[in-house]
């Protein structure tokens, strides 16, 4: 039990790290309706890599995180520019084929570099279990840095996530605002991917934040759901892993899905009450 705790320490804190961080930007990111943006993102941050991979820069390395972020900053001013007050064509419609080319251009650059393949294995899973402490004090120290700029400018975040039009209608630099979100959205994916990998990323990104804007109205009580929702599936997602040898980012995303499924059953149940009662 105690060689477990061990083992599973630094993995778990660096999970508790991206839960905190990814669980704020993730009600954020469907109040703004743009749920595929961090999929998007981190497949972007994902193309970054393997572009400093199939260059021969070793992933985890200082040029394959320059390279990732470079990317997911490119990925940023897209989405902010995309941004506008009478949208022509949907921003998800943007989001979507950003993704999709970002992904096609992974496949093309990992089909030319030796063990490619195996390389966009561990972008999609992850490889949480052989986190270091070195890398698990980084991104918390980089995320707290993100969540500070964020509680300091909570007011702005907020209104042009929660009322666009007001913002617009009061003057604010949506599209600079946005850059600014997205930069830091995009800081946090390209740390987070290089850990989690991208559906893990996404699931946590997701799966939280619809159960908490599902169950709260207030700013606070979103982000305890989030954050317990996430825990909990942490904590079961990695004893599972060690328990029976899965790996440990599917194993999480998929403690998060049957928590989505559980949640909506007790969504319909507490909807039909009334019904039976009369």
């Amino acid at each position: 039990m105690i060689d477990a705790a061990l083992f599973l320490a630094a993995p778990f804190v660096a999970c508790v790290v991206l839960v905190a961080i990814l669980g704020y930007f993730g009600v954020h990111v469907l109040l703004r309706g743009v749920i595929f943006v961090d999929l998007a993102l981190a497949q972007i941050a994902a193309m970054g890599t393997v572009i400093a991979f199939a260059m021969g820069h070793e992933p985890g390395s200082i040029l394959a995180f320059v390279f990732s972020l470079g990317a997911a900053t490119v990925g940023a001013a897209i989405f902010s520019w995309s941004r506008t007050r009478r949208q022509t064509v949907p921003q998800e419609a943007i989001i979507g084929i950003a993704y999709v080319i970002a992904s096609a251009a992974t496949l093309l650059i990992a089909d030319r570099a030796p063990e490619g393949a195996e390389h966009i294995k561990e972008l999609l899973a992850g490889t949480v279990l052989w986190v270091t402490w070195g890398t698990v004090i980084k991104n918390a120290l980089v995320c707290a840095a993100v969540a500070v700029f964020h509680f300091v400018f909570r007011r702005r975040f907020t209104l042009i996530s929660e009322h666009p039009e007001r913002a617009f209608a009061e003057g604010v630099a949506v599209r600079w605002w946005d850059f600014l979100f997205y930069l830091g959205f995009g800081l946090v994916i390209t740390l987070a991917v290089a850990v989690a990998g991208v559906l893990m990323v996404f699931a946590y990104l997701v799966a939280p934040s619809m159960i908490a804007l599902a169950s709260r109205d207030s700013w606070p009580g979103r982000l305890v759901v989030a954050w317990t929702i996430g825990l909990l599936a942490t904590a079961l997602g990695l004893a599972a892993s060690y328990q029976w040898d899965f790996p440990s980012g599917p194993a999480i995303v998929c403690v998060l899905g049957l928590f989505l499924v559980v949640f909506a059953g007790w969504r319909t149940v507490r909807r039909a009450e009334p019904a039976l009662g009369d």
